[in-house]
C-alpha cells in the first residue's frame, strides 16, 4: 500500500514535515484545532481534519480524535513532530491498534526514555557516564537529603517523568531542600501527572551538548553530528549551533561512539537526540534521550546535507537509512528561536495578530515558520513562531550572516526575542564561541531587553 501521512501537529513543524512529504510525493493529512483553521499547514496539506477546539487537551492531545482523523482519511503512517503526543507511548500504541504506523521509536523505548530514572539506569548499563545522585526516584524528603549529601551540594531536584525545566529546582544546601522539594513535586504533578523526583549533582559552568542519532532498527546507525545548546532561559533552549564549538576532538569522538553503542544496545529506531552536560575538563555526562525529532534539527540538516524527516519516513517504511556511520560537518550553522515572548517581562508569552512579519533571505539563510502578516498567534500553544537559521563556511562567517539576518528581521504585533538575539550576536563571548549554560545569568546586564530576574 502506498504511504499516506497523517501529520499530528501544528505550526512550523507541521509545515516542515508536509514540505518533505510533498517532495517525496507522499500525500498528507494534517489535523487542526478551530484556532488553526486558516494556518499554512492546513493550506499546504492535501487534506485537513478539524479535531476540536483550541485547548490542546480537547484537540492536539486527545488521542482518540487524532487517531480517528487518520482512520477516516485512510492514512498509513503518523508523524507526531515534537511536543504534544510525540513521546507518548499510549498514542503510539493507539496508532498501532488502528493499523497506523507511528513514525518514531517503539512505545517500549519511549516509555523507558521518558522516565528519566529508567533512562539513567539504561545509560549506565550501556556504558554512558552519568552524574552522581539518587539511584532512582526518591521516596521522600529524607531520602532526597541523603542522596544530596552523597552527591555533594549543589544539586538539582528533577522530575522523573519529564523535562524542559519543569519540576526542576536548584538546591544549594540542606536547608533549602524542604521548600525546593515541595515546589518541584507540585510542578511535576501539574506538568506530567507524576510527582516522582530524583537527585542529580549540579555541574556549574557546564555546557549542554547533544548528539543527533538515527537508527533503522536493522543494525544501521547514523551519527549526524552534535549541537551546542547552552544558551537557555529556565533550562529551555534559545540558541543552538552545529557543530558544538571548541569541543575537543577526543571528546567529540567519544560522545559519538558512546551514542552509537547505546542506540544499538537499546534497539533504537528513528531519530533521537542524546543530551549531555560537558564540564570544564571536557568530560561528558548523559542527561536524557529525546525520542523524537528536535526543534533544533535544521542546524544539523544544514551542516550534514541530510533531510532528517525523510530519513524518518524511510525507516518507518521498513527501509534502511540512506547512509550509516558518522556524517562530518560541512561548515557551521546557527539557529535562534523566534518566540512570541517579552524578555523584559520574564519571557512572558504573548498572543495577537501580526501586523508585520518580515524575515530575511539570501545566501545561507533558512526560515522555518508558519507565520505571515495578518496571522493570529493564539494563546493556547507554544510561543515559537519561527526558527531563523544560517549556514556559513565556518563559524565566524555564520555569526556574521546571523547578525545580518537578524538586522533584516522585523515583527510587529507581538513582542519577540529578536532584540535579545541582536544583542547576543554582538557579545564577545558568543562571538568567540565560548559559553556555558550560565551564559544569560552571567551576562544579563549586557542585554537591555532582558529581565535579569528570570534567567
Amino acid at each position: 500500500m502506498a504511504m499516506k501521512l497523517l501529520v499530528a501537529n501544528r505550526g512550523e513543524i507541521a509545515v516542515r514535515i508536509i514540505r518533505t512529504a510533498r517532495e517525496l510525493e507522499i500525500p498528507t493529512v494534517v489535523v487542526y484545532s478551530t484556532a488553526d483553521a486558516d494556518t499554512l499547514a492546513v493550506e499546504l496539506a492535501d487534506e485537513a481534519v478539524c479535531i476540536g477546539p483550541p485547548p490542546p487537551n480537547e484537540s492536539y492531545l486527545r488521542i482518540s480524535n487524532v487517531v480517528a482523523a487518520g482512520e477516516i482519511t485512510e492514512c498509513t503512517h503518523v508523524h507526531p513532530g515534537y511536543g504534544f503526543l510525540a513521546e507518548n507511548a499510549s498514542f503510539a500504541r493507539a496508532c498501532a491498534d488502528s493499523g497506523l504506523v507511528f513514525v518514531g521509536p517503539s512505545p517500549d523505548v519511549m516509555e523507558r526514555m521518558g522516565d528519566k530514572v529508567q533512562a539513567k539506569q539504561a545509560a549506565r548499563e550501556a556504558g554512558l557516564p552519568v552524574l552522581e545522585g539518587s539511584e532512582g526516584a526518591v521516596s521522600g524528603l529524607e531520602e532526597a537529603i541523603a542522596a544530596s549529601e552523597r552527591a555533594g551540594f549543589p544539586v538539582l531536584l528533577k522530575a522523573a517523568a519529564g523535562g524542559g525545566g519543569r519540576g526542576m529546582r536548584r538546591v544549594e544546601g540542606p536547608s533549602e531542600l524542604p521548600a525546593a522539594f515541595d515546589i518541584a513535586q507540585r510542578e511535576a504533578v501539574a506538568a506530567f501527572g507524576d510527582g516522582g523526583l530524583y537527585v542529580e549533582r549540579l555541574l556549574d559552568g557546564a555546557r549542554h551538548v547533544e548528539v543527533q542519532v538515527l537508527a533503522d532498527g536493522l543494525g544501521g546507525v547514523l551519527i549526524a553530528g552534535d549541537r551546542e545548546c547552552s544558551i537557555q532561559r529556565r533550562h529551555q533552549k534559545l540558541v543552538e549551533e552545529a557543530p558544538a564549538p571548541h569541543l575537543p576532538d577526543a571528546t567529540r569522538t567519544a560522545m559519538h561512539e558512546a551514542c552509537a553503542r547505546a542506540a544499538r544496545a537499546w534497539g533504537y529506531c528513528s531519530a533521537g537526540t542524546f543530551e549531555f552536560l560537558v564540564d570544564a575538563q571536557a568530560d561528558f555526562f548523559f542527561l536524557e534521550l529525546n525520542a523524537r525529532l528536535q526543534v533544533e534539527h535544521p542546524v544539523t540538516e544544514l551542516v550534514s546535507g541530510l533531510d532528517l524527516v525523510a530519513e524518518q519516513l524511510r525507516v518507518a517504511q521498513g527501509q534502511v537509512l540512506s547512509r550509516t556511520g558518522v556524517v562530518p560537518a560541512n561548515g557551521h550553522a546557527i539557529e535562534v528561536r523566534v518566540n512570541a515572548e517579552d524578555p523584559s517581562e520574564g519571557f512572558r508569552p504573548s498572543a495577537g495578530r501580526l501586523r508585520e512579519f518580515r524575515m530575511p533571505g539570501g545566501p545561507g539563510v533558512r526560515l522555518d515558520t508558519f507565520c505571515a502578516p495578518g496571522v493570529v498567534i493564539p494563546p493556547n500553544y507554544d510561543s515559537l513562531i519561527a526558527k531563523l537559521c544560517v549556514w556559513g563556511g565556518d563559524r565566524p562567517r555564520a555569526v556574521a550572516r546571523l547578525r545580518r539576518a537578524l538586522d533584516e528581521a522585523e515583527v510587529e504585533g507581538v513582542p519577540t526575542t529578536l532584540g535579545l538575539f541582536r544583542d547576543i550576536v554582538r557579545e564577545p563571548s558568543f562571538i568567540d564561541g565560548r559559553y556555558t549554560t550560565s551564559y544569560l545569568s552571567d551576562r544579563g546586564h549586557l542585554f537591555s531587553s532582558l529581565d535579569r530576574r528570570t534567567v
